[in-house]
C-alpha cells in the first residue's frame, strides 16, 4: 500500500535518498565486476543490501514513507538484482540459464500487473511469501557467488547448492504470480 499524507510526494527525504544511492550503486556494481574486481561488487553489494534495511527502518521509525519512495525501494533491489546476476552470468560466475529465469520471471511478473492494469485492476498486488523467500535466495546467491569469485574463496557444493535452491524458487515463485493474478481474472466482477 502506497503512503498518504502530507509528506507522502516528498522526493528528498532521507530514507529517499538512500534508495537513490542505492540505484546509483547499480552501475557501479556492474562495472566493478566487468573490471574483475569483484572483492569491491561484493562490499558494495553488502553495502546495498544493508541500505534496503535502513532505508525502510528510517522510513518506518521516522514517519517519513512517501509514494516515491515506495515505488523507487523495489526497483531499486530489481535493478540491482536482476543486473548483478546477468553481469555475473556474462562473466561465468553463475550459469545465463539462471540469469535468464530469473530476469524472465521478473519481466512476466511486470507485464502480469501491467496486463491486470490495463484490464481495469486497480488492486495493490502484495508480495507472496514465496516470493520474499526467493528474494532472499537470489540476494544470497550473488553475494556467495561474488564473495567466492571476489576472494578466491573455495566453499565447496556451496555455490551449487544455491544455484538449484534459488532456480527453484524462482521458478516457484512466478508460478505462485501466475496461478495468483489467474484468479483474479476468473473473479467476477462487483
Amino acid at each position: 500500500m502506497l503512503p498518504e499524507g502530507p509528506s507522502a510526494h516528498h522526493l528528498l527525504t532521507l530514507p529517499n535518498l538512500i534508495t537513490m544511492a542505492r540505484l546509483a550503486a547499480v552501475p557501479a556494481t556492474i562495472w566493478l565486476i566487468l573490471h574483475h574486481r569483484l572483492d569491491m561488487a561484493f562490499l558494495l553489494f553488502v553495502a546495498a543490501g544493508v541500505s534496503d534495511a535502513l532505508d525502510g527502518w528510517l522510513a518506518r521509525y521516522t514517519d517519513s514513507r512517501t509514494v516515491i519512495g515506495a515505488l523507487l525501494d523495489p526497483v531499486a533491489d530489481k535493478a540491482l538484482l536482476v543486473s548483478v546476476y546477468v553481469t555475473l552470468a556474462v562473466m561465468g560466475v553463475l550459469p545465463d540459464w539462471l540469469a535468464i529465469l530469473v530476469v524472465f520471471r521478473d519481466v512476466t511478473i511486470v507485464g502480469g500487473l501491467l496486463l491486470l492494469w490495463v484490464l481495469g485492476a486497480r488492486t495493490a498486488i502484495k508480495p507472496l511469501y514465496v516470493s520474499k523467500l526467493n528474494t532472499a535466495m537470489q540476494l544470497i546467491l550473488a553475494g556467495i557467488a561474488l564473495f567466492q569469485a571476489g576472494f578466491g574463496v573455495g566453499l565447496g557444493p556451496t555455490l551449487v547448492i544455491l544455484i538449484w535452491l534459488t532456480a527453484a524458487t524462482t521458478a516457484w515463485s512466478g508460478i505462485a504470480y501466475i496461478f495468483s493474478a489467474s484468479r483474479w481474472l476468473k473473479a467476477p466482477s462487483a
